[in-house]
């Protein structure tokens, strides 16, 4: 047996005669097991934030979207079609044009985005499933979906023949406009739905069918703006990717979710790290404790070393002592606190204990990378801090 690690796990478990060496040991552990389940529960309510943070975009972001790389628009051949529908992996794609105009509805205007769409719009994003009122405009229409703020800034509703819609569009061309009322293509709309997603998408997108948006923009049948891609599970997205810009010859820009959020994703990620920096300098203040607990014990057991040195244990073995008893305590502490930690996470999961609104639950998120990261963490810092306390351990503390 390896005799450094059988006398550490005596002295772990064995109870001193000394009182203040047994609160110091108990302090220690505690900090550690409290560490670490706060870590852990602190990690898994930011993932849970992240992933409800995200899952407004995901609804109306796709997998994959194409957009040209030299201007607002590209052309699509049907060959370009049938070569996109023979790549791997692509479960279905829809055509989209997206630009600002400029609404109008009775005495109020807004420029915000016409996002035209094709029938496919909601095989590749689940916009229906976002409805918060009426229905999905139909193919071919002069109809429209609205999101709820903008409904709310028009005071308007759906399906109001009397009131419609009014949409603007610049046109296409140079030099000077003599005549403002000729610069704008003009038609009138129907809102016959309601989406609600989040307070910012819901005043950006006013959703229309793809003819309209050609038609209003001037543009040829086979022009769009961009193509936005659903992939089937475990799809090759690099696969996909190049195959994507030999159909189009590296004249289109490709990116993904996390691309379309990039800002996002960075504010949520720089929060998680930010936040796993403030409770791993906790843990490290806590490990202190420990520290100061090792320190105590190799002063309490200085004869008991002794002895061993003068039967011809090495030093070095001396410190090991203390080092594997403090890396010890440390797992096992780490062990207890994730297990606290997972215990409170999995309650609030199941029972909603802890409430942001009455009807919305704080989301937590169980990751198992969170367990590696949290065990991990504390193992390593617990490392550090025995191997500070055991170099204690030296010939001239003996003599």
């Amino acid at each position: 047996m390896n005799f450094p690690l059988y006398i550490a796990k005596r002295y772990l478990f064995s109870i001193s005669k000394n009182n203040a060496i047994n609160i110091i040991n108990a302090i220690a552990s505690l900090g550690i097991i409290v560490g670490t389940m706060a870590l852990f529960v602190v990690l898994s309510v930011f993932s849970g934030l992240k992933v409800f943070s995200l899952s407004f975009t995901n609804e109306i972001d796709p997998d994959l979207k194409l957009t040209s790389t030299y201007g607002k628009s590209f052309l699509i051949t049907p060959e370009d079609e049938n070569q996109i529908k023979k790549i791997e992996g692509v479960a279905s794609y829809t055509k989209i044009i997206e630009e600002r105009v400029l609404f109008l509805f009775k005495d109020k205007q807004q420029v915000t985005y016409l996002k035209g769409v094709d029938s496919l719009y909601p095989v590749v994003n689940d916009i229906k499933k976002k409805l918060f009122n009426g229905q999905w405009l139909k193919p071919d229409s002069y109809q429209v979906v609205v999101g709820y703020g903008i409904s709310q800034d028009f005071s308007m509703g759906i399906l109001d023949f009397e009131n419609p819609l009014q949409v603007f569009a610049p046109k296409p061309g140079k030099g000077a406009i003599e005549n403002p009322e000729e610069a704008f293509n003009k038609t009138d709309v129907l809102p016959v739905g309601i989406y609600s997603i989040s307070e910012e998408l819901d005043s950006k997108y006013i959703f229309a069918d793809l003819g309209l948006a050609q038609e209003l923009l001037m543009y040829k049948p086979n022009q769009i703006s961009g193509i936005e891609l659903k992939l089937k599970p475990n799809a090759d997205e690099k696969a996909i990717r190049s195959q994507l810009q030999t159909i189009f010859k590296n004249k289109i820009t490709i990116k993904n979710r996390a691309q379309l959020n990039e800002s996002l994703y960075k504010m949520l990620n720089t929060e998680n790290i930010v936040v796993y920096l403030i409770f791993t300098l906790v843990i490290i203040v806590a490990l202190f404790n420990l520290v100061g607990a090792l320190i105590m014990m190799i002063l309490e057991k200085k004869g008991n070393l002794k002895t061993l040195f003068n039967l011809g244990t090495e030093i070095n073995h001396l410190r090991k002592i203390f080092l594997l008893q403090g890396t010890l305590l440390s797992v096992f502490g780490g062990i207890i606190g994730l297990v606290l930690g997972m215990i409170l996470v999995l309650l609030q999961q199941q029972y909603e204990l802890i409430m942001i609104t009455p009807t919305l639950a704080y989301p937590v998120v169980f990751s198992f990378e969170n367990v590696l990261i949290v065990m991990a963490t504390i193992v390593i810092l617990g490392f550090v801090a025995s191997l500070i306390a055991s170099s204690r351990v030296s010939k001239k503390l003996l003599d």
